[in-house]
Order: C-alpha cells, then sequence, then structure tokens
C-alpha cells in the first residue's frame, strides 16, 4: 500500500493510494513533525508527500497574494518538508484529470477552482482516507491515540479553526471515517481520544 500525506483541502483526491491529510501538507503546522513520527511508526514503511494547487493555507502563510505564487512556493516548502522528515516528495496535485505523481501515488484536484465547497470536517481514524467525499475537509486523527494531549490539540486545533474560515466562519459539523487498515483497535483507541478531548 502506498501512504501520501496531503492538505486536507476537500479538492484533493487520491485516486491510487491511501491519504493522510494535514493542512497545508503540514507546512507551518506546528507538531506536524511529531505526528509524522507517530504516523511512520505505524505505518511500518515509507510514506510520501504531495503539495496540491490553489493551497489556501500556504498562501496565508507566506502572505503572498496570486495562485501562481502559493503554487510555486508550496513546491519548494512541501519538498524541504520532505527532506527534513525523511519523506519522498511527488510532486503538486493539479487541477487535472488524475496523474501519477510519483510512488505508486496517482490524485487531482476535483473542486471547482477558487471555490471550497465543504461543509464538514472529517477526521480519519483507522488508516487514512477510506472514501473521498468533496463536501469535507479532511483532518488525519489515525495517529493521536498514540501522542499527548498537548500535541494533539497543538496539531488539530488549527487545522479546524482554519477550514472554518473557509467554511464561512461558522461551526462545521464534525464526523469520522473509520478505515479498517490499522484494526479496529487502533480506530477505537484514536475515537476515544477525540472523545475525551471534546472533539467528538
Amino acid at each position: 500500500m502506498a501512504y501520501v500525506i496531503t492538505c486536507g483541502d476537500e479538492g484533493v483526491q487520491v485516486n491510487q493510494g491511501t491519504r493522510f491529510s494535514f493542512v497545508g501538507s503540514g507546512f507551518k503546522l506546528e507538531g506536524f513533525d511529531e505526528a509524522v513520527a507517530i504516523l511512520k511508526k505505524i505505518v511500518g514503511e515509507p510514506m510520501c508527500i504531495a503539495a496540491c494547487e490553489e493551497n489556501d493555507w500556504t498562501k496565508k502563510q507566506l502572505d503572498v497574494s496570486t495562485w501562481e505564487q502559493t503554487n510555486a512556493s508550496a513546491q519548494q516548502h512541501v519538498e524541504a518538508l520532505a527532506d527534513k522528515l525523511d519523506l519522498t516528495y511527488i510532486k503538486m496535485i493539479p487541477f487535472t484529470d488524475p496523474k501519477e505523481l510519483g510512488g505508486e501515488i496517482k490524485a487531482h484536484m476535483v473542486r471547482p477552482k477558487g471555490i471550497h465547497v465543504a461543509n464538514k470536517i472529517c477526521f480519519t481514524i483507522g488508516g487514512g482516507e477510506d472514501v473521498y467525499n468533496l463536501g469535507q475537509f479532511q483532518i488525519s486523527a489515525d495517529w493521536v491515540a498514540q501522542a499527548d494531549d498537548a500535541l494533539v490539540k497543538k496539531v488539530l486545533d488549527p487545522q479546524i479553526a482554519f477550514y472554518e474560515t473557509l467554511g464561512g466562519g461558522k461551526k462545521l459539523e464534525v464526523i469520522v471515517q473509520e478505515s479498517d487498515a490499522f484494526g479496529e483497535e487502533v480506530a477505537a483507541a484514536n475515537r476515544d481520544k477525540l472523545t475525551s478531548l471534546g472533539y467528538l
């Protein structure tokens, strides 16, 4: 199985491979390196990372004005993250037909350009994305049971807050997607951690 870290933008569709989602593919997300270290232990095999076109988080973090600048910078910064965290960088996910990106990953962007249509936040808790849904921003919580509460909040809270701004500034419904890839015990432990911290 090929595993790839991407942004949780609702437009990211991974057609071949399993997706773990962190806003901006982890760029300038505090605690991302620690979350990835936990995920790598759980997965037990190499993981890839990809940037995606029209990334609102990256645009905000860099304070740039155009998507061209954002796209160019996102590639550079996510590739640097890959080097730092010993991940394989596999290019940028484009607004095209599904495209081979490398590392056995095939993906593309499917939301309309310049528009966000998601009205929910989905936590994956059992082994990454199982079913794609254009109506939800996605956040990987497949690792949270093995992290302390402070790290979980440090990683999850900024992502939720940002997706709520993209969703029109209102509180978004939160749901979970429970793949069985990591086993029922892992999924249950992640769900329990999210519940105990008030996310569910």
